[in-house]
């Protein structure tokens, strides 16, 4: 392999250890904070989990990211490059501020400023674009529905229970967080796949797009390695400014969150593991009350996905028109 296509991988990679990282927070944050299970633990069973998503549920994501959103033949190396480096910064910078932002979010747009900067726009396929902005915008407002619904069921369902009910949520919080584990190896890993399964095809290491086996292995060990370090600072922002979360409220907001973001691998929609944690958060504390959660925290936290298309795209575009030049 030539050093550009070998900086892609290891590039491609940097960016899948740091979405573990800053993702492993969607996923326990909700059991650590109402206490069903230590952090270590939790980190530990979400990070084995993720590993074993993608063998499980197949690779549609991967197709919809590396097969249907550029034409492999009009771009070069130096735009997966460029793609992949903004999204890692993009990353690196709110992991540092605590902000729960979306690696999908970033990875697109550092995908479309790096592809529109390079090969035009018509380069860009638009069906692959708008199947994928459905995916993302449309995934927390069914976070949010799914959420609610499911809080208010079993508030029914429970009305006349013993306080040790709670008992029986702390523990079921195991499988549901394995459940958003699974789906989230799934969705998230899959990303890191169909850049890598690109730069193939580009590089002509590939004849078509097909994600290899040794690509879906590397994949998946990194983002589980990432998830096992865990994101102590998102964690906390997740797991307690929004309002206070107890079991039932972490088992709630799991499964609304396991429902949305597996029905979206299995159809092929990339989507944001932090938008549809969050919202489902939002949902289930809303279902008991409004005012129960903190509404300004969960606008600052839309104010950085608002941006983080714009801002990425903007940067990848900036680091291909030096990386065209640094490498031609």
């Amino acid at each position: 392999m030539t050093p550009l296509i070998i900086a892609v991988i290891v590039l491609a990679l940097i960016f899948d250890f740091l979405n573990g990282i800053h993702d492993s927070s969607n996923v326990v944050a909700t059991m650590i904070s109402s206490r069903a299970l230590s952090p270590r633990l939790a980190l530990g069973l979400t990070a084995l989990a993720n590993f074993v998503g993608p063998f499980i549920f197949g690779v549609a994501v991967a197709e919809t990211i590396g097969n249907e959103v550029v034409s492999s033949e009009t771009i070069s190396i130096q735009v997966i490059l460029a793609a992949l480096a903004s999204a890692i910064l993009w990353n690196l910078l709110t992991w540092y501020l605590g902000f729960p932002s979306s690696s999908s979010h970033a990875l697109i747009g550092g995908i479309l400023g790096a592809v529109v900067m390079g090969a035009g726009w018509q380069a860009i396929h638009l069906y692959g674009i708008a199947k994928i902005l459905i995916a993302l915008f449309t995934s927390p407002i069914l976070g949010i529905i799914i959420g609610y619904l499911i809080l208010r069921i079993l508030f029914l369902l429970c009305w006349n229970s013993s306080p040790r009910v709670n008992r029986f949520f702390k523990r079921s919080q195991i499988f549901t967080a394995l459940a958003l584990a699974l789906s989230h190896g799934t969705n998230d890993a899959q990303k890191t796949m169909g850049i890598i399964t690109l730069a193939l095809v580009t590089g002509g290491y590939l004849k078509t797009f097909a994600v290899p086996i040794w690509v879906i292995i590397i994949c998946a060990s990194m983002i589980a390695l990432g998830t096992s370090v865990g994101g102590w600072k998102l964690i906390r922002t997740l797991g307690g400014k929004f309002y206070r979360i107890r079991p039932v409220d972490g088992f709630a907001s799991q499964l609304a969150s396991a429902i949305v973001i597996l029905g979206a691998s299995l159809v092929g929609g990339p989507v944001s593991t932090t938008q549809v944690v969050s919202s489902s958060i939002m949902g289930v504390g809303a279902a008991e009350r409004k005012n129960k959660v903190r509404w300004g925290v969960a606008q600052e936290i839309a104010m950085a996905w608002l941006l983080t298309i714009p801002a990425t795209a903007l940067v990848a575009a900036g680091l291909y028109w030096v990386l065209i030049r640094i490498i031609p």
